[in-house]
């Protein structure tokens, strides 16, 4: 593993002139990424919060395109101890800031400027944000996964671009709560895959699952892939970028935290005709907040990707630090598959 010379390759400061109105950017972090037209091009999820003011919180919320304001007092109904979400003693809760996906583009992989263009988020489904895409480039467009989330849960919403100016919705694919979907690059088997992961369960934990589709919208067969173990991933586990086809499977790189919210990145390697059977998987993981860039920031301990660039072997992959900078590493596949380990029986459920 290499780590860029230039990290952090993106930070708040280089989203804050796009923002609107009161909103200070608090992060720009966990991007999406994809080549075009000899650019590389990242989404990136860029977070505002109103500043603060004496004694409450003012949280935004996405309305007919624009940002209203809610007021949230300091009194002691509510819990502020994550800097991520407030929380209420009636089970409610708001996110402290409001996220917008916005497109960075690059020459040569590192230096990179936003265009203005992007997702913002519309209200409704995403009132509290549209977050952590994933591309996928399937049939000659740009597929986008992402969390939209609001009141009324937390959902999988995609979207279709073919040119990084203009951008379709295509509406929520998958129901609360869900989230961390990625679309696999091609047809198997003459059906579309998709990694996900279920969250909301009085049972079970956060871990992926794998659906399958005959046009991208309506998704059935829905099987648990991987779980949750003791260790560095024992917490919550899902998926990072989408899946990279290789000589010995579909590489398909994951987030794990543990119970300290410590987040690392790992690998599984999932059989090539059917995508649901796990073959290996890390033992350790392969990337770790070792940095400072990675250790401090708005949520620090953390890194997150959601998008990788493969060429041959080499991977770029570009991900989120400390929830609020954007890093590059550098890797290749047989780096990561020779930590990994083969999975008894061939799969994790």
């Amino acid at each position: 593993m290499e780590y860029c010379s230039s990290n952090p390759i993106i930070t708040a400061a280089d989203a804050q002139r796009l923002s609107a109105g009161k909103l200070k950017v608090i992060g720009a972090f966990n991007p999406g990424a994809a080549q075009f037209n000899g650019k590389t091009v990242l989404l990136v999820r860029v977070a505002e919060q109103f500043e603060p003011e004496t004694g409450c919180m003012e949280i935004p919320i996405a309305k007919d395109g624009g940002v209203t304001r809610l007021k949230i007092a300091k009194d002691g109904r509510y819990d502020f101890g994550d800097p991520r979400v407030i929380a209420g003693r009636k089970g409610e809760k708001y996110l402290t800031s409001l996220s917008k996906l916005l497109v960075a583009q690059s020459d040569d992989g590192v230096n990179f400027s936003f265009t203005g263009n992007g997702i913002i988020p519309q209200g409704g489904y995403e009132a509290f944000g549209a977050e952590d895409p994933r591309i996928t480039f399937i049939d000659g467009a740009y597929y986008i996964t992402y969390t939209a989330v609001s009141a009324m849960g937390v959902c999988v919403a995609l979207a279709r671009t073919s040119d990084f100016v203009s951008f379709e919705r295509l509406g929520i694919i998958l129901p609360p709560d869900n989230k961390d979907a990625v679309l696999f690059p091609e047809k198997i088997g003459g059906k579309y895959y998709m990694l996900h992961r279920p969250s909301a369960s009085e049972f079970a934990r956060p871990e992926m699952w794998i659906a399958e589709s005959e046009d991208l919208i309506r998704w059935g067969n829905h099987r648990r892939l991987c779980g949750v173990r003791d260790g560095w991933d024992c917490a919550r586990i899902g998926a990072g970028p989408a899946p990279v086809k290789t000589k010995d499977g579909w590489l398909t790189v994951y987030h794990g935290a543990d119970e300290d919210n410590r987040y690392c990145m790992g690998a599984l390697l999932l059989d090539p005709q059917k995508p649901w059977i796990v073959r290996k998987r890390s033992e350790k993981p392969f990337m770790e907040p070792v940095n400072g860039y990675e250790t401090d920031g708005f949520f620090g301990g953390a890194v997150f990707s959601c998008g990788m660039i493969a060429s041959g072997d080499k991977l770029r992959i570009y991900y989120g630090a400390a929830d609020d900078k954007i890093c590059l590493a550098y890797a290749d596949t047989d780096e990561i598959t020779a930590g990994m380990s083969d999975v008894a029986g061939g799969t994790d459920n």
